[in-house]
């Protein structure tokens, strides 16, 4: 502990274990700094609670002791980062003379670990010249790969691993494996394995050891981390594919077991996290585990997986000739206008090839009518992806408008001009596409016909005073501390690499985006209580009870636009079921969807009654 520190703990005016803490922030003593890199201590202010490090990307920069404490890092003087600082010409002498020490050194730094590209931001320019970087580490990859004094992946985002003590470096790649506290663990341990399995030609044994525990553990994982275990069995594949001399028991657990006995809504949510290719391999089993019906169960999970899972399935039915059975799954979900976001995009994507015979007007339609679904919700957006897309892809817009009639094409222009999704900017350019395509809907933005004012959203008093507060909120408290913090974090330096800038600035544009939303829509508004509701149809303010085809009743509550509360019963009038059910009579049936299958299901009314508040 530094002797001005110790006299402090002594005297009781600070706990020792921050006297520790402090004495690392010393004057002479290196840290680390997220944004900043690496650094030396250069002097102190105790009283003034101030603190000066040199830093590799600021220096003489001054900071806070407190904030000293939460954004560095003591780093001992040996740390390769700190000998960047003061002994850069020994490092860059040993990275030609000995490059493998280099690395090793650089790898012990960060634990025994790191990822290739953190590895090349770490030399590249600094240590290594940039321009003979990538041939210097070319060769040194190659050295250590024949070494064998670390795992070198082929991928750059994959860590790199040191090996230690006197074991081989099959032992020591079984120890780890074997020393792994969770599944996750094994799962690295088994790629490492498939990365290095050479090392194994002369030691198959060790290797044979692993498949009972894998098993074991994967049949563990598969009641509570059905994800963990797909990966666990996908991995244990890739390394028994690798190696010649490995064979796969009779009994062992199989991806088709795991799929067998899933539940199909969770195996979709838990494939859908899984990297591509584990993905490719959970998709390629399915026809050992449903046999015959291999592909109708498959096409259930297609828009359940993400992007990446709807891509490979997609990619698995083309290969075995089965797109025609995707096909009839699309179509049927797209007049359902219940096709999830990441299927939509890739219907977009691939409607050249693939989608062809499903791109259609419905797309169009079911894509506004997500994008408008989700505005609505209180929940985070679920379709960025798909908003941008229109905006990325400059031929989406007109290739639709193009295979639409002109009533189609007008409608289409007429929502898309509506929606709620897009700011006024936005609108003119997509808008200004359509007609270029179409000339006959520009009379929907000049002439005439021109787009009428928004419509009066009409709104509960208890949502409204939600929607008043939280823009309150974002004036009076977090705008003002959002200003303080990027005027802390500029002080900083470097805006470039400064990271507490970004995120400052990044939450400034989110604020005036939320700001500016809020605005127009409580302008927009008008509040109501509900009383008084016409209940000779459904309306605003009424409670509808529908009965399904085995007689059993369910009752609805429609009310304004902010109002939905699923769990209650609760639907805005703006959303799919309240426009399904408002104006509709007694004895009328309405299609609605199931929350739990997503199927439709017809529904009779059976009586309205004014909703009283």
């Amino acid at each position: 502990m530094h002797p001005d520190v110790a006299k402090l703990v002594e005297a009781g005016r600070i706990p020792k274990p921050l006297g520790e803490r402090l004495s690392q922030l010393a004057p002479g003593n290196f840290c680390i700094h997220k944004s900043f890199g690496a650094g030396k201590v250069i002097d102190w202010d105790l009283p003034g609670k101030k603190v000066v490090i040199d830093f590799e990307k600021s220096a003489g920069q001054t900071m806070e002791l407190q904030f000293a404490f939460q954004k560095t890092e003591w780093i001992p003087s040996e740390d390769f980062r700190a000998k960047k600082i003061e002994q850069i010409e020994e490092l860059r002498t040993l990275s030609k003379s000995d490059p493998l020490a280099l690395v090793v050194h650089l790898l012990e730094s960060h634990g025994g670990s790191m990822t290739g590209d953190a590895l090349e931001k770490e030399l590249s320019g600094t240590v290594i010249p940039e321009p003979g970087f990538k041939k210097w580490w070319d060769a040194t990859k190659k050295n250590l790969r024949e070494s064998r004094l670390a795992v070198v992946p082929q991928k750059r985002t994959e860590a790199i691993v040191l090996r230690s003590g006197d074991q081989s470096p099959a032992e020591a790649l079984v120890t780890a494996f074997e020393a792994s506290k969770d599944i996750k663990g094994m799962i690295r341990a088994l790629e490492a394995i498939a990365a290095d399995i050479g090392a194994f030609d002369q030691d198959v044994d060790a290797l044979k050891r692993l498949l009972g525990d894998i098993d074991e553990g994967a049949k563990k994982a598969a009641r509570v981390q059905l994800g963990q275990a797909l990966q666990l069995v996908a991995a244990r594949d890739e390394v028994i594919g690798s190696s010649k001399a490995l064979e796969l028991d009779p009994t062992a657990v199989r991806l088709s077991d795991l799929l067998l006995s899933a539940d199909p809504v969770k195996l979709a949510e838990e494939a859908g996290t899984l990297p591509s290719g584990r993905q490719r391999a959970v998709y390629e089993a399915f026809p050992d585990a449903f046999g015959d019906v291999w592909v109708e169960k498959i096409v259930r999970v297609f828009d359940r997986v993400g992007a990446r899972g709807v891509t490979e399935i997609a990619r698995i039915l083309l290969e075995r000739g089965q797109l025609p059975a995707l096909v009839t799954h699309l179509r049927s979900s797209i007049a359902r206008r219940d096709l999830g976001s990441d299927a939509l995009i890739w219907v977009c994507r691939e409607r050249k090839t693939a989608s062809a015979e499903v791109f259609s007007a419905d797309v169009g339609a079911s894509i506004l009518n997500l994008l408008e679904n989700d505005h609505l919700s209180d929940g985070p957006r679920k379709t960025s992806r798909l908003q941008s897309l229109l905006g990325d892809d400059k031929k989406l817009l007109i290739d639709l408008v193009e295979i639409m009639d002109i009533n189609e094409a007008r409608n289409f222009s007429r929502r898309l001009l509506d929606c709620p999704v897009f700011g006024d900017l936005e609108k003119k350019s997509l808008m200004a596409r359509i007609i270029k395509s179409r000339p006959e809907t520009g009379e929907l933005v000049n002439g005439n016909n021109a787009r009428r004012p928004e419509e009066t959203l009409l709104v509960s008093w208890e949502s409204l005073e939600k929607k008043k507060a939280e823009l309150d909120d974002i004036i009076r408290n977090k705008i003002p501390q959002n200003v303080s913090d990027i005027k802390i974090a500029r002080s900083y330096g470097d805006l470039r690499e400064n990271f507490e800038y970004k995120s400052a600035k990044d939450l400034e544009k989110y604020l005036g985006h939320r700001r500016n939303a809020l605005d127009k829509e409580i302008n927009s508004a008008r509040g109501t209580d509900f009383k008084g509701s016409d209940a000779s149809k459904v309306n605003i303010g009424t409670i509808v009870t529908l009965t399904d085809r085995s007689g059993h009743d369910v009752e609805m509550t429609v009310l304004g636009a902010w109002d939905s509360a699923p769990d209650q019963k609760i639907v805005s009038y703006l959303s799919e079921v309240g426009k399904a059910l408002v104006g509709r009579e007694v004895g009328e049936t309405v299609e609605i969807r199931d929350e739990t299958t997503e199927e439709f299901q017809p529904l009779t009314i059976k009586s309205i009654r004014p909703f009283n508040p």
